[in-house]
């Protein structure tokens, strides 16, 4: 079994397609046999990932903060919840508890935890895949800006290929649970000069 962790938004967005494909993932998440960690909300993509998730008999379990459990957000019946003072320990714990991620649409706080950890994964401080899932080309833009980046000379070809790219939950699911691309040192075996 691993554990996945999904970032995605605490809204529902304009398109359907967003919330079916949250459906589609949080099922196979479950059928799988592997974990789900999440961000601990019941509100938007957040709680139908979660919802399906254990509809599907998953295990569920949470990382929210504080101020938003405060804020009244917090998904009371998932498998197990953490509470955390800050979203800097949120993130990090996601991660420590995650094998893979599976990025759905979301706005800036999804951006967010995604390119964190993705920049983990350049400094060699992490070793988990980053897995966009492409719904209805959400996120072809940014894949572009991506592309963009690479041909400016502001991001290697080699650290832009730790963000890969899905179209279908089957497909996310897959790469999520892959070996992680192996080919950086870790940050303290860099030559010095």
């Amino acid at each position: 079994m691993a554990s996945i962790a999904v970032f995605c938004g605490s809204n529902t967005g304009s398109d359907d397609r967003f919330g079916e494909m949250a459906v589609e993932l949080g099922t196979r998440i479950a059928a799988c046999g592997h974990r789900l960690v999440y961000g601990g909300g019941r509100v938007g993509l957040m709680g139908t990932v979660a919802d399906t998730a254990l509809a599907a008999g998953g295990e569920v379990v949470g990382v929210i903060t504080e101020h938003l459990v405060g804020a009244e957000v917090a998904h009371l019946g998932v498998s197990a919840l953490e509470i955390t003072d800050s979203m800097h320990e949120r993130k990090a714990r996601m991660a420590e508890l995650s094998d893979g991620v599976i990025v759905l649409p979301g706005g800036f706080g999804t951006l967010d935890e995604s390119f964190e950890l993705l920049t983990w994964n350049q400094l060699g401080l992490l070793a988990a895949p980053v897995v966009f899932l492409d719904v209805a080309g959400f996120f072809g833009s940014l894949f572009d800006f991506i592309t963009h980046s690479v041909e400016s000379g502001f991001i290697r070809p080699e650290h832009a290929a730790l963000a890969r790219r899905a179209t279908t939950a089957a497909e996310a699911v897959d790469l999520a649970t892959a070996p992680p691309l192996a080919y950086l040192p870790k940050w303290t075996d860099r030559p010095t000069n």
